[in-house]
């Protein structure tokens, strides 16, 4: 289907998008179920303190769905949030896809099933470290578009997408007011920084994507994040690691933070960034307490840039983010349970929040507190601590409060501290990577003078993209180079240096067939310079480049502009003559590998060629190996710590990009979750590979031949890769004999704080490999009893949690035999074995 030419008028685009929004139904709302005020969202006359998580559905597969979403929903989630993603749905102009793991309306469905709320971020720009940002490739080549612009081609195809997704959504009833889970939707995404750099046109583009999203009558709030002028009706919102300055632009507008950043994104050759929960949790009960009242998480479960859709460039295969559910669908303790903990501890408060502005008092220099009251006589209080040093004791309503330093205590009833931001109480697993089966290996070596139907000549070096279209990440470059016999190289042995130059991402160098060197950009500059010496011959030699991307840029302005490959100067220096400048010659090129052509990494393409022995460290090799599915139900990886640079699939689906020979560069000091946080503050993995586990998901295996297809660029040991599971290898608590509980608080209880210890589902707990009432030392692995140490704390675990699930321990002297150590304050630590 050709593209369609842009509309002529402002008219005729209006009647375009209402027309797509309504071809499908003829269905609006009467009157509005979802509505907003100042203090919060409102959801059929009730106003709710609203608790959001991202779950993004390609990022995970269908069977994994359910799951996710009920993991949401037990630790305490109103909301789903996602984005929706144009690249995927839209692969050609018109042409749709709403399949496997781009199945929105069954994703939306299972979590209206669970009985959780959808934000639906449509965009249709995303950025989410997504190729290209979420736009498809094609749009890039539409005739005269400029990208997030006052521009008519490209708000041609923006409305139209927009308008399909709108459409798909009433015509399957999902939103609120036809019955279904949808009460926030997003246009447009973290356009105010753009705006501000573009002027005038960014302006009237935002406006024109504002107005349009309304027209589609959908009936529940538009947002926008990060936008500051966001025109009424549409709420503007805030994303970051903290949302302690962030007001909607209008006084009747709720104060709602679409993303609270639970990490950092890992980039090949980065260290992997970690949020501590306390810090996060801190994050969230300032912004609660100044008057927030939606937030989500971001991510809540990240999962897996499965294929070519990580973007950046150089953008990692793993998505976790240090989410609370892990990239492997697995709970992230302690953070997971800290923050349930904390959703509970803001849902006793909800009555207060949603009534009325707080009432702020200082108690110290560095302490506040915050007062919330209801006409009914609900009160809600938050005592904050921001100093990043010291414990401090305050008065508030002539009561003494200890407060660890940055941390805030909740007082659903502005007596009782049920939750302090600072005292992790819930369990932490202490997760291994086993192996679970090894792999016997042939292999077949790709063709470095490869042409097919798609090669072609010309003069002059081309841009990468503009051949590929971004359907393949390799492009080879080939020209030929003739040699005199007199030049003086061949009598000094000093060869000549080749030195290329590119816009990105990663490239190879091959003389004559055989590999001469690479080169690779990074994160923060995908750009590279290859300089090396080249052995050549007298007569014509040949020089191939094999220009590899590395997912495309998903964040900045102009996407129409964007370079990609080998754009030169290429030149030869060393010779009779000093420089030749080979970036006018006539090159060859070759749109994608032989392996790719043949279709190595499907069954019956890598069938219809012969394998042969593998050996190790060949550039350029494909690798094949046939496994039965591990036994069990843990999630499963691939270690590929021996491996270079690649790409995998597992019975024809692509579990995306490898690359742990590019080890992270960084700072991996200790982590302290005092002062404000960045994604260079919590770092590991220095000097080690940024990623060396790639989730493969069990729901993509057979019983029996599961075909493993592995593409080696640059020269690896196959023999190293090994399958592990992901396990909880022990669980551990560390509870003080005054820490608040929330749960017992509830029950009235709450001087009696308890130890909770629970396995994955299936597992029980085997043993206790150590527990001790007293002044235990350590952190979980590596706990030791202290100078006080009750002697039936083995006994009190051993009895009341071997041979179950879950078990819970009171933290109290009589359960361990007495006291102890008299005077002194305690707190029972324990480590036990899930089978």
């Amino acid at each position: 289907m050709g593209i369609r030419r842009p509309p002529s008028s402002v008219q005729e685009k209006i009647l375009l998008y209402l027309a797509a929004a309504t071809a499908s139904v003829l269905l609006s709302p009467a009157a509005a179920a979802v509505a907003y005020d100042n203090k919060a969202i409102i959801i059929n006359g009730q106003r709710k303190i609203l608790i959001s998580g991202s779950i993004h559905y390609p990022r995970s597969t269908p069977a994994m769905w359910p799951d996710l979403i009920q993991k949401a929903k037990d630790g305490g989630l109103d909301v789903i949030q996602t984005y929706v993603f144009w690249n995927g749905h839209e692969p050609s102009p018109g042409e749709y896809y709403f399949e496997d793991r781009y199945d929105l309306v069954r994703f939306v469905k299972l979590v209206q099933g669970a009985g959780l709320y959808v934000n639906l971020r449509i965009g249709p720009y995303i950025c989410a470290e997504w190729n290209f940002g979420g736009f498809p490739v094609w749009l890039k080549y539409v005739p005269g578009i400029q990208f997030r612009t006052d521009n008519g081609p490209f708000k041609a195809a923006m409305v139209n997408f927009t308008a399909k997704i709108v459409s798909l959504m009433k015509s399957e009833r999902l939103l609120e007011w036809q019955g279904g889970p949808i009460i926030l939707s997003q246009i447009e995404n973290e356009f105010g920084p753009l705006e501000y750099d573009q002027g005038e046109p960014a302006k009237a583009y935002a406006a024109w994507a504002a107005n349009m999203a309304v027209g589609l009558d959908t009936g529940v709030p538009w947002i926008m994040c990060k936008e500051d002028d966001a025109p009424d009706p549409i709420i503007n919102t805030w994303n970051g690691f903290y949302g302690d300055y962030f007001y909607p632009n209008k006084p009747y507008k709720p104060t709602m933070w679409t993303e609270v950043w639970t990490a950092w994104f890992t980039g090949f050759g980065d260290p992997v960034p970690h949020r501590p929960v306390e810090d996060l949790a801190f994050s969230i009960a300032k912004f609660i307490q100044k008057g927030g009242s939606y937030f989500n998480y971001y991510m809540y479960h990240g999962g897996t840039n499965f294929g070519r859709t990580a973007g950046g460039p150089f953008i990692a295969t793993s998505y976790d983010y240090d989410a609370p559910i892990d990239e492997f669908g697995l709970l992230r303790q302690p953070k997971w349970g800290h923050l349930r903990d904390l959703h509970r501890a803001i849902k006793l408060c909800e009555t207060a929040l949603v009534s009325g502005d707080p009432v702020v008092t200082l108690l110290g220099s560095s302490q506040e507190s915050h007062v919330f009251k209801s006409n009914s006589g609900d009160c809600a209080a938050f005592l904050a601590n921001y100093d990043t040093m010291s414990y401090v004791r305050v008065t508030f309503n002539e009561v003494r409060y200890g407060l660890p330093p940055w941390s805030i205590s909740i007082l659903p009833d502005c007596k009782t501290t049920v939750f302090n931001t600072a005292r992790v109480g819930d369990q932490t697993n202490l997760m291994r990577m086993g192996p679970v089966g090894h792999f016997s290996w042939q292999s077949y070596n790709d063709d470095t003078n490869f042409y097919d139907d798609k090669s072609f000549t010309t003069v002059g070096l081309l841009e990468q993209l503009n051949v590929t279209r971004d359907t393949t990440d390799y492009l080879w470059y080939r020209t030929f180079v003739i040699i005199s016999e007199d030049e003086s190289f061949f009598k000094d042995g000093e060869y000549p240096v080749l030195t290329v130059m590119s816009a990105g991402h990663s490239l190879n160098v091959f003389v004559n067939g055989q590999l001469s060197g690479n080169a690779y950009g990074g994160v923060q500059d995908p750009r590279l310079t290859y300089s090396g010496r080249v052995k050549l011959w007298a007569g014509s030699n040949t020089i191939s480049i094999l220009s590899a991307s590395v997912g495309l840029p998903n964040v900045g302005e102009h996407f129409e502009t964007w370079n990609v490959g080998v754009l030169g100067p290429v030149t030869l220096s060393g010779l009779n003559e000093g420089r030749r400048d080979l970036t006018w010659q006539q090159w060859t090129y070759q749109i994608g590998l032989k392996g790719e052509a043949l279709s190595l990494h499907t069954l019956s393409g890598s069938s219809a060629v012969e394998w042969g022995e593998a050996y190790p460290k060949q550039p350029l090799n494909w690798y094949k190996a046939f496994f039965n599915e591990p036994e069990g139900s843990d999630p499963l990886a691939l270690d590929m710590s021996s491996m270079g640079k690649g790409q995998i699939w597992i019975n024809g689906q692509s579990i995306g990009r490898y690359w742990p020979a590019y080890t992270a560069n960084g700072n991996c000091n200790w982590c302290d979750y005092r002062g404000e946080y960045d994604e260079k503050k919590c770092q590991t993995n220095c000097g080690e590979p940024s990623q060396r586990w790639y989730h493969v998901p069990r729901s993509w295996l057979n019983p029996t031949g599961n075909l493993l297809v592995v593409f080696e660029e640059w020269g690896g040991d196959p023999t190293g890769i090994s399958m592990v599971a992901k396990t909880v290898e022990s669980v551990c608590a560390y509870i003080s004999e005054w820490q608040p509980s929330l749960i017992n608080w509830r029950t009235k209880d709450y001087k009696k704080p308890k130890i909770h210890l629970v396995c994955e589902q299936g597992k029980k707990i085997a043993s206790i490999k150590f527990a001790s009432f007293g002044t235990p030392q350590g952190v979980c692995g590596s706990y030791s009893e202290g100078s006080c140490h009750a002697h039936k704390s083995y006994d009190v675990f051993e009895k009341r949690c071997v041979g179950s699930q879950s078990c819970s321990v009171s933290v109290v002297p009589d359960v361990f035999g007495g006291d102890p150590c008299s005077g002194v304050m305690k707190a029972a630590a324990v480590e036990a074995i899930c089978v």
